[in-house]
């Protein structure tokens, strides 16, 4: 019989860009001298390593859950691999593990390295699992997405000797696109237009209290209205701009100058309201995923916030 189990609750508050709301998920890990069970809702066990009976203290054992989470998975098998309920589930835990602030970051590439390892060697298993990567880590409407996970996943697979250079090339191109504009660095420069014909470039624009809030936004992209209107009905940030403690920068990235410039009646007094030519498209300048794509900047460009939920933003600014 076993004496004791220890108890470690991993509680992931996520969020979606384009929709205000949290989903949490609750994931009651036990730990013992000779097993790991993760249960939830009552289903399926996951086949967990066995841990070595000489790791008594639960950071040890942590660990070796993090560096050995898929031994027991077996890849090979495709019925396996397509049960979603198990094999999704697994994932979904792992990445709680993962995602946890106090790990080591070589502990996270050891776990990255223990997933992509095992997977990688079989076709359908690799195609399967490297969608489900991009599905939960890289989908800005994910409740998982995790830039700093997803970069090291990618770091990883441009290690694989089971690539072809054509996919690789892919995986390049979205790990230099995740480097850019990280918080502490400079944004990325580009020029744009504004109504009356005028040009100018974002590292060229006046800032006014110390704060830049850089919206990339579509007025034809549906998901963008709700944020958007949120924004523009925000009394705080509208007497905040009225006040010059915070600059709003708009760009319109699509290339439609008549869709731009109908656009133009709705957006709110004070704002800078500009298109770019589609240059931060074309030279993929920033990660665009979902509209509006929202950055914090401070007055020398710096990133304080990158692509983040106005929510995150509004608490920055009038902290």
């Amino acid at each position: 019989m076993i004496k004791y189990w220890l108890l470690l609750f991993v509680c992931l508050y996520c969020s979606c860009i384009g929709e205000q709301k949290n989903r949490n998920k609750d994931i009651s890990v036990n730990y013992s001298q000779d097993s790991i069970k993760i249960s939830i809702n009552n289903k399926e066990n996951f086949p967990f390593p066995t841990l070595p009976v000489m790791l008594m203290q639960q950071e040890d054992r942590k660990k070796y859950l993090i560096q050995h989470y898929w031994d027991k998975f077996n890849f090979a098998d495709t019925v396996l691999v397509n049960n979603r309920e198990l094999t999704e589930q697994g994932f979904v835990n792992n990445i709680s593990l993962l995602a946890d602030k106090t790990n080591a970051k070589e502990l996270v590439k050891d776990g990255i390295d223990n997933f992509c390892s095992a997977m990688e060697k079989h076709e359908h298993a690799r195609k399967v699992c490297m969608q489900m990567v991009d599905d939960y880590l890289y989908n800005p409407n994910s409740p998982y997405y995790n830039e700093e996970l997803y970069a090291l996943y990618l770091e990883r697979m441009l290690e694989s000797k089971m690539l072809d250079d054509a996919r690789k090339s892919t995986l390049k191109f979205k790990l230099d696109l995740i480097r850019r504009n990280t918080p502490g660095t400079v944004a990325m420069d580009f020029d744009y237009v504004l109504p009356d014909g005028k040009k100018n470039s974002l590292l060229r624009t006046g800032v006014k209290g110390g704060r830049l809030l850089l919206v990339f936004y579509d007025p034809e992209c549906p998901s963008c209205h709700d944020v958007m209107n949120q924004m523009i009905m925000d009394e705080a940030l509208r007497n905040a701009v009225a006040d010059g403690k915070v600059t709003v920068l708009a760009v319109y990235t699509e290339g439609d100058v008549d869709v731009w410039k109908k656009s133009l009646r709705d957006m709110p007094e004070g704002w800078i309201v500009v298109r770019d030519n589609m240059e931060v498209k074309e030279k993929a300048l920033y990660d665009l995923k979902a509209m509006p794509s929202i950055y914090l900047l401070d007055g020398e460009k710096k990133v304080i916030l990158k692509d983040a939920m106005y929510g995150e933003v509004r608490s920055a600014i009038f902290k």
